[in-house]
């Protein structure tokens, strides 16, 4: 017994160095840039500066410092949650910082991922489908609007994520009628997203489970070609409502930030005349 018992602090210590080591690497793989902040003299380490994100995430340096040495301490949810932001960190890299932290993640239970809440703000008062996606697709966040298009609610927190969705749900393929026009381009876009990102756990994770799942993406992504993500024009048919026409429009949430805000916009009269007569939110699939 008392063996076993011996065990427990070994773990700890174990626990809190995957965190530390965790929260390293996240933080320097984030430019100065990423987050608004002026470049200032030659940097010694790449990313930011264990003050820089203190100071973004609303923490203290020496709080954080120990946090980042694997010192035994305890964060509330508010301060990973903080952190997490600063970090940009995905659904799947929030997780794990909250699991390796102790600390249950609020956010799995709701929302996939916290966005600003001035970003928040503006997307709720549009009064066109809009959601924000990470640079892997994930729905971070998104307004009444596109839930009543998407029904994006019913999807489980996880499998938030468009790209899988096109590829993988016959539900979000009914929605989408053209959705097989663009797997080449949807694949390519995927890849290019990801030069920024290769080696990260969630991102492999992402693209085992597509070659995995869908034949049509394993066969796209074989061929390795990239493209940018660029505004489209876009069909849904929705179950209630039928044939939508939208056009895609894309805003960064910052100049070297891969974040976005995506907001469908109507295309033809019998589109927009649609979105004014449906309330938004009271439809599903």
């Amino acid at each position: 017994m008392t063996a076993i018992a011996d065990l427990a602090p070994a773990a700890d210590t174990v626990r809190r160095d995957e965190l530390a080591a965790f929260l390293r690497s996240r933080r320097e793989r984030i430019t100065p840039e990423q987050v608004g902040l002026p470049i200032a003299g030659r940097r010694r380490t790449p990313g930011l500066r264990r003050e820089e994100v203190a100071q973004l995430a609303g923490v203290g340096v020496t709080w954080y410092t120990w946090l980042e040495q694997g010192r035994d301490i305890r964060a509330s949810e508010q301060v990973l949650s903080a952190i997490a932001g600063t970090l940009r960190l995905d659904p799947a890299e929030r997780g794990h910082l909250f699991t390796l932290a102790g600390v249950a993640d609020p956010v799995a239970i709701g929302e996939c991922q916290v966005v600003p809440a001035s970003v928040a703000t503006m997307m709720a008062g549009l009064p066109y489908p809009a959601a924000v996606y990470s640079a892997r697709t994930d729905v971070l966040a998104h307004n009444h609007a596109y839930q009543w298009l998407f029904d994006i609610e019913s999807v489980p927190c996880a499998d938030r994520n468009v790209t899988l969705l096109r590829y993988t749900d016959p539900a979000w393929q009914r929605l989408l009628p053209d959705w097989s026009d663009g797997v080449g381009r949807s694949a390519a876009a995927l890849r290019a997203a990801m030069a920024e990102h290769v080696g990260e756990p969630g991102w492999k994770e992402l693209i085992a489970r597509l070659r995995r799942e869908s034949p049509e993406f394993e066969q796209e992504w074989n061929r390795h070609e990239v493209q940018q993500v660029r505004g489209l024009t876009t069909r849904v048919r929705h179950p209630e409502a039928g044939m939508l026409l939208f056009e895609c429009t894309h805003l960064w949430l910052g100049r070297r930030s891969d974040t976005r805000l995506t907001t469908l916009v109507p295309v033809d009269e019998v589109t927009r005349d649609v979105l004014e007569s449906f309330p938004a939110g009271t439809a599903g699939r």
